[in-house]
């Protein structure tokens, strides 16, 4: 169907924070206010909004990692508005305006993949959505204190390694996410040198655990018991990667579940991929 021809597409701003907020809440989603300035107060990002009736009807974010990596989030349409091809809309405006990025890529949810495809994203691989309500420190986690608070010297090191990780830097969104929620900032060092990362910050449903990168099956487990650890009778999501087995296993002895799967996806060819082998939590599918 084709859309309406009042509805504008226009850049998101700060005054349309509220509106955002309201949209994605509505959708059951867990971004705060914090988490929509991350994205629309950094003019290095694009943001879009598309308008009906002097009201947001839609939103399409584009959070850009260093110039080379442009990662498609928040894409949402008002319920009210929907079957008016919206969402196309909105998609084919924020691609047009990513052509000089050498990589977009985006977590499809199972709802959003035909429209992806149909744009000529591609997978990549499989994430799983784990949940639990209200998670239980056991003994097993309580005994863990390996991992220690990120300190602002421990950042250079962090972004060197995510770099290497992730396949391009991620400096603003570590850095934004480790000045709002230090507190959930973790290393874990190994033979002195640091070998695993996770970062945290807190929704309005849930609390939010990742990125978590780390060297192994073992540094990653270590890391998310003692991010765990001061979570005890919260909810708290996370997003890990398929084939991180281990990880999954100890996600479900806590309590957590399986709630569905993203599908990451690359736009035409896949330039920027990292090192996933070290990559367990991803930092949420509106961030990569």
């Amino acid at each position: 169907m084709a859309y309406d021809e009042n509805i504008r597409i226009r850049r998101l701003n700060t005054g349309d924070i509220e509106q955002a907020v309201r949209l994605s809440s509505s959708e059951g989603w867990n971004q705060t206010e914090t988490d929509w300035k991350l994205l629309i107060c950094n003019p290095a990002n694009i943001c879009i909004a598309a308008e009906y009736d002097n009201k947001i009807a839609g939103t399409a974010t584009a959070l850009n990692h260093s110039d080379e990596l442009a990662w498609i989030g928040m894409v949402i349409v008002d319920k009210a508005l929907r079957g008016q091809g919206i969402g196309k809309l909105l998609m084919t405006s924020i691609i047009e305006r990513l052509s000089h990025f050498r990589s977009v890529k985006l977590d499809a949810t199972p709802a959003g993949l035909p429209l992806y495809k149909k744009l000529g994203f591609k997978e990549e691989f499989m994430i799983d959505r784990m949940i639990c309500n209200s998670f239980s420190v056991n003994k097993s986690f309580r005994e863990n204190g390996k991992a220690a608070i990120i300190s602002k010297s421990d950042m250079s090191s962090i972004l060197e390694l995510d770099k290497q990780v992730f396949g391009t830097s991620r400096e603003y969104l570590l850095e934004r996410l480790f000045s709002d929620y230090p507190e959930k900032a973790l290393k874990l060092t190994v033979n002195r040198v640091i070998g695993g990362y996770v970062f945290g910050r807190k929704g309005i449903r849930y609390n939010y655990m990742g990125p978590l990168s780390a060297s192994s099956h073992e540094s990653a487990c270590i890391l998310m018991k003692s991010a765990l650890s001061s979570l005890n009778g919260q909810p708290v999501v996370v997003d890990v990667l398929y084939d991180k087995t281990p990880l999954i296993n100890l996600l479900e002895s806590a309590g957590f579940e399986k709630q569905r799967h993203f599908t990451r996806m690359y736009l035409k060819n896949n330039v920027i991929q990292g090192d996933p082998a070290k990559y367990y939590l991803i930092s949420g599918p509106e961030y990569g």
